[in-house]
């Protein structure tokens, strides 16, 4: 299992070449729900999410011969920008992204101005998955995971590490969940260096599969998800997160509704002057809908992600 110590080493791999993002307090969120709340600013990440640290730490530790034969991987859109990002720092020859053709077009626009290969394939993240798997096995590229991988999750975990040196004392930390790589990252981080303090998943209902992997003590690595505005959170969870989640370093997992994160991106723009998209949103709205009772606590809530495309912004915050 991943180690405190991986993710320090990850920080000192990365450190030069990421935003260290605020952690910033709430004042109109925290007189909403009765608490203390403090958000994680990953959308402010210098590719628009906190995806770039995992792929930066991942691709740090691959070899000459690998970073010649080029690299390959499936996103729905941020871990692309990340993977695009950390080739260029590392000079890697080549890079094959596959991306669902319902990707959005402001990650794909935004991952068009990397030095990057882009194909469109299938409906789903899963069906990217499988056709980036194909073309490393035919190819010889390297695949570089999205989640499920620890030089990724490593990465992800120094986010855990920012949270703890700016509010050693937090209750809670809300953190939304896709694959997975994210909360396990910040779990080993929270959990070695404060006990108490608790991680609680946040899923929407279109796409709940680490809450369903654990009700029927299988791990859904693929996953029917239903129609839902958090392209980043839909498909399957990798085998690190459910097997954190089986060791209790995740304390719970919450589901929240698709209306209210259209709500929550609305509150963040007209609260907090924040664009989110989905995925980096269903935090806040576990905690306005009160289905994580936050009163009287010190919440973090991570906002992983803020590429979405404006004519969607303009209909979630329109409603």
């Amino acid at each position: 299992m991943l180690t405190l110590a991986d993710i320090l080493h990850a920080r000192a791999t990365i450190q030069p070449y990421i935003f260290r993002t605020p952690l910033r307090a709430s004042f109109l969120l925290s007189e909403r729900v009765g608490a203390s709340v403090y958000l994680k600013l990953e959308n402010w990440q210098i590719t628009g999410s906190f995806k770039l640290r995992g792929a930066l730490n991942c691709i740090a530790h691959l070899t000459d011969d690998e970073r010649a034969r080029g690299i390959v991987t499936a996103s729905a859109g941020n871990h692309a920008l990340g993977v695009g990002y950390a080739a260029r720092v590392w000079r890697v020859a080549s890079a094959t992204i596959f991306v669902p053709r319902t990707a959005p077009h402001t990650k794909l626009a935004k991952l068009r101005e990397f030095p990057v290969t882009v194909r469109p394939v299938g409906e789903t993240y899963d069906d990217a998955h499988r056709a980036a798997e194909e073309f490393a096995r035919a190819n010889g590229a390297t695949f570089v995971p999205a989640y499920d991988h620890p030089h990724v999750v490593a990465g992800q975990g120094t986010i855990g590490l920012e949270i703890w040196e700016d509010a050693p004392d937090l209750d809670a930390i809300l953190v939304p969940v896709g694959g997975g790589g994210l909360i396990t990252g910040i779990a080993v981080a929270i959990k070695a260096l404060v006990p108490k303090t608790r991680v609680i998943a946040i899923q929407t209902d279109a796409s709940p599969a680490l809450r369903d992997s654990l009700r029927d003590d299988r791990c859904y690595e693929e996953y029917a998800h239903g129609p839902t505005i958090c392209e980043g959170l839909a498909g399957g969870i990798g085998k690190m997160v459910f097997a954190a989640a089986k060791q209790k370093l995740i304390d719970d997992v919450i589901i929240v509704a698709e209306r209210d994160v259209r709500a929550a991106i609305r509150a963040l723009a007209e609260t907090e002057q924040l664009i989110v998209e989905g995925s980096g949103a269903v935090g806040v709205a576990a905690l306005l809908t009160h289905a994580f009772d936050a009163r009287g606590a010190r919440v973090a809530v991570v906002l992983s992600g803020g590429n979405i495309d404006l004519a969607n912004f303009r209909l979630q915050i329109s409603d």
